[in-house]
C-alpha cells in the first residue's frame, strides 16, 4: 500500500506541533499573544474511533469543536479497508462535518444529544481508484468517481463527564446511520433496492479530555 499521502499528513502534523512549540517559547508580547491564540484554535480537542460508516473497518482521528455550546465538530479521520477479495489492504481518509443542534443533561455527569447529523467525503488513498473518469473508457461509461464518496448521516450521542469540575472532559458513545451519494442515487432510481441496501450501521467513542 502506497503510504506517501499519509507520510505527508504525519509530517504536517509534526510541524505544526513543533511551531506551537517554538512559539511557547518567546518572550511575552501583544504579537505572542495573538499566535497563541491562533496556535491554540489550531489544537484538536479530542480524540475519534469509529466503525464502519463507509470510511473503512476503522477508523481513527482527531477534531475540533466550537459554536456558542460546541455545537459543531471538524473530523479529520483516517481509516483501514482490510484485503477481503483484493491483492491488498487499502487507506482511506474522512473529512466529517458534524452538528449537534440540542444537548439534553440527564444528571451531573450524564447528557444526552438526541440527534446528531451531518456530512462527510471519504477517498480512497490508492492510486488504482479515480476521480475523473480515465480516458480508455466511453464518455460517461461510468458517471461517478471511483474514488471519492459523499455521504450524510443521522445519529444520536451519550456523553459522561469524567470530571464534575471540568465539563469538556468527557467520554461520548454514538451511533450513525448513513447512506452516501452512490447509494442515494441507486435507491432513487430502482425500486427493487430496499432502504437496508443502502445504509449503513457505524458505532464509535469520543475521547474528549482537555
Amino acid at each position: 500500500m502506497k503510504l506517501s499521502i499519509i507520510k505527508k499528513i504525519i509530517v504536517f502534523v509534526v510541524l505544526l506541533m513543533m511551531a506551537y512549540s517554538l512559539t511557547a517559547a518567546e518572550t511575552y508580547s501583544p504579537g505572542v499573544e495573538k499566535y497563541h491564540r491562533v496556535w491554540n484554535h489550531l489544537i484538536p480537542r479530542y480524540t475519534k474511533l469509529q466503525y464502519a460508516g463507509s470510511m473503512g473497518f476503522m477508523s481513527v482521528g482527531t477534531g475540533w469543536q466550537y459554536g456558542s455550546n460546541h455545537q459543531w465538530e471538524t473530523d479529520l479521520l483516517l481509516g483501514i479497508v482490510p484485503r477481503y477479495s483484493s491483492k491488498r489492504a487499502k487507506a482511506t481518509l474522512t473529512l466529517k462535518q458534524n452538528f449537534m443542534p440540542w444537548n439534553v443533561e440527564l444528571n451531573d455527569r450524564w447528557s444526552l444529544e438526541p440527534l446528531a447529523c451531518g456530512l462527510y467525503v471519504t477517498t480512497l488513498l490508492d492510486n488504482e481508484f479515480w476521480t475523473k473518469e480515465p480516458e480508455k473508457y466511453p464518455s460517461g461509461y461510468y458517471g461517478f468517481s471511483t474514488k471519492l464518496r459523499t455521504n450524510i448521516f443521522v445519529g444520536q450521542r451519550l456523553s459522561f463527564s469524567c470530571d464534575k469540575n471540568n465539563p469538556n472532559k468527557k467520554v461520548t458513545l454514538f451511533y450513525e446511520q448513513s447512506t452516501s451519494d452512490l447509494y442515494f442515487i441507486s435507491a432513487a432510481t430502482n425500486k427493487y433496492i430496499n432502504p437496508r441496501d443502502v445504509l449503513s450501521l457505524s458505532f464509535g467513542v469520543k475521547l474528549q479530555l482537555f
